[in-house]
């Protein structure tokens, strides 16, 4: 448990809920409700072990931070929790509620157990990646699905892992639990849209011949069938640039070509290519020493292969 203060605020409790959940519990010496209800926060810390972190703030000592929490969420009295997760206050409840009641409120926003250890287990699997060991990282990945099914990052790494070490019928296995998220066209996932279009490509390139693709071109510049197809043959042998050259070439001739097929699969590459945000480094700006309620911005590694290829399709299409 810690206190909150306009000091350590930025870092003790934005920062801090990057990394873990952290329930603040907006009090007052006065408030008999605060009273229970602090006892029963402090047990469920114990609990919960590690799956969240209570911070207590005491409205009397500090009412500018009381006051904007209590503005934005509209609440006029206390105990009011508020709980932050990604450097944002995302819910909150009033009153001293009996514990089961708390729990509930708490599962909504606290990684499980099975979470937690799926986490680890991804941290490693991306490190033996980095270090070549692709079969252990391959075992690892399978632990974190195990241990959390629901994993996003860890079913997109171990797909792209699989496909990169060509075990194709075992990366379409993997990929199926998640094949309707790729193909939804009201909430589409992009990560996973963009494996299925790979996915896709590998089947497209198999048996193909990119000698008689590249002659066909070379006759015809507006063959699209067989230059999309020799794009699919590149990306399926990892030459994604190669890949979205040719697509390229189908944007600028025909931007609505095939549905914008090439376009898409274009976008595709670009997402398997582009690393995913980093957690904000728990930390406090130089000179911030007023109350902020928005974590720290994040921004994607810069890349200079995706941000050259981004700039290029953004000039094809306008």
């Amino acid at each position: 448990m810690i206190d909150i203060t306009l000091e350590n605020f930025q870092n003790d409790l934005l920062a801090a809920s990057v990394q873990t959940p952290v329930l603040l519990d907006i009090w007052a010496p006065w408030c008999g409700p605060c009273k229970s209800l602090g006892p029963v926060l402090e047990r469920l810390e114990e609990e919960y072990a590690g799956r969240f972190v209570l911070a207590k703030l005491n409205s009397d000592e500090q009412p500018e931070i009381a006051g904007q929490l209590s503005a934005a969420f509209g609440v006029r009295s206390i105990p009011f929790c508020v709980m932050f997760v990604g450097g944002q206050p995302v819910d909150g409840f009033v009153g001293a509620l009996p514990a089961e009641q708390i729990r509930q409120f708490l599962d909504k926003h606290v990684p499980s157990e099975g979470a937690l250890a799926a986490e680890a287990e991804v941290q490693e699997a991306e490190a033996l990646l980095d270090q070549g060991d692709t079969d252990a990282a391959l075992a690892r990945l399978q632990d974190a699905l195990d241990a959390d099914p629901g994993n996003e990052v860890a079913r997109f790494d171990l797909v792209k892992a699989l496909i990169e070490g060509g075990h194709l019928a075992a990366a379409q296995a993997a990929f199926e639990p998640v094949a309707a998220l790729a193909a939804d066209k009201i909430t589409p996932h992009a990560r996973f849209a963009a494996l299925g279009q790979w996915l896709a490509a590998l089947q497209a390139a198999q048996g193909a011949d990119a000698g008689a693709l590249q002659a066909a071109i070379a006759t015809n510049k507006r063959d699209f069938d067989a230059r999309f197809l020799l794009a699919q043959t590149h990306a399926a042998r990892g030459d994604f640039p190669a890949a979205m050259d040719e697509l390229l070439e189908i944007v600028m001739r025909d931007k609505a070509w095939n549905d914008q097929a090439a376009r898409k699969l274009y976008v595709a590459l670009l997402e398997i290519l582009t690393k995913p945000l980093p957690k904000p480094a728990p930390g406090k700006e130089a000179g911030a020493s007023k109350l902020q309620l928005t974590g720290h911005a994040v921004t994607a590694p810069a890349d200079p292969v995706v941000d050259a290829y981004r700039r290029k399709l953004s000039m094809a299409l306008f």
